[in-house]
């Protein structure tokens, strides 16, 4: 019995420290406190909508390209042999992921809205299987930008916008303002702002609930933060967007 207890000491002694160690060289990582981890994915989530758009529409073979040199930015980091830039290169990975599904979809395939979901969803086999690996904070990052967007997609439906969406992007610039104010005057019905309210609702409920289950010591902890951070963020600037496309339709998010 002594003999058995002693090897049970033993092994939870091996435990503790493997987790102590681990828990200190997450501590030395970059974004590895909360208010920089919720910062810089706030910033992965926003990028696309002031850099990517513009330019993937000017130039979509070289906003694509783009994400090769992402890739090399990870590859580089990881290169490093530091456990400094892990969280940095996991959260890059998933951003690249990201940003192919955005050049895919928005450089050739806009006037198909239908497509937006499968096609930005084009690395979501690779980040499943990246959930169960040390990339797992950068699969959190990708999978929960996808799921935004599938819900923000589902309430353009909801709304039934989504014709507005084809119009928009194949009118002129004489003719798209027009779209925009009667998908302005489709926004603010009682039924669409009820569709607003409940989605964004489920939303919010679903980032509190992964927020208070995670913790900032672990890399599960933090994929969870940071799929908690991708989703509130989602939230704000579709709610911002929609505001705009109320206020000054010629502003909104829809092109």
């Amino acid at each position: 019995m002594t003999e058995l207890i002693t090897k049970n000491l033993e092994v939870e002694d091996k435990l503790n420290y493997e987790l102590n160690k681990k828990v200190d060289s997450y501590e030395n990582c970059f974004l590895s406190n909360p208010i920089s981890l919720r910062l810089w994915s706030s910033f992965f989530v926003i990028l696309p909508i002031f850099v990517q758009a513009p330019w993937v529409r000017l130039e979509p073979i070289s906003a694509l390209c783009f994400t090769f040199i992402i890739l090399l930015v990870v590859f580089t980091l990881n290169q490093k042999g530091s456990n400094k830039w892990f969280i940095v290169s996991s959260l890059l990975l998933g951003v690249s992921g990201s940003w192919l599904g955005g050049c895919l979809f928005w450089g050739w395939l806009s006037p198909f809205p239908i497509l937006h979901i499968p096609v930005e969803a084009v690395v979501l086999p690779l980040a499943l299987i990246g959930l169960g690996t040390n990339w797992k904070i950068g699969s959190s990052f990708y999978i929960s930008s996808l799921f935004g967007t599938a819900m923000t997609d589902i309430t353009i439906f909801l709304i039934g916008i989504m014709d507005q969406w084809r119009q928009v992007i194949a009118a002129d610039s004489e003719t798209a303002p027009l779209i925009l104010q009667k998908t302005s005057e489709n926004l603010i019905q009682f039924k669409s702002l009820s569709i607003i309210v409940f989605v964004g609702l489920i939303l919010w409920f679903i980032s509190k609930e992964i927020f208070d289950s995670a913790t900032i010591n672990t890399t599960n902890g933090k994929a969870l933060l940071v799929s908690s951070y991708v989703i509130q963020t989602t939230l704000i600037v579709d709610g911002i967007f929609i505001f705009l496309a109320i206020l000054q339709p010629s502003l909104s998010g829809l092109v």
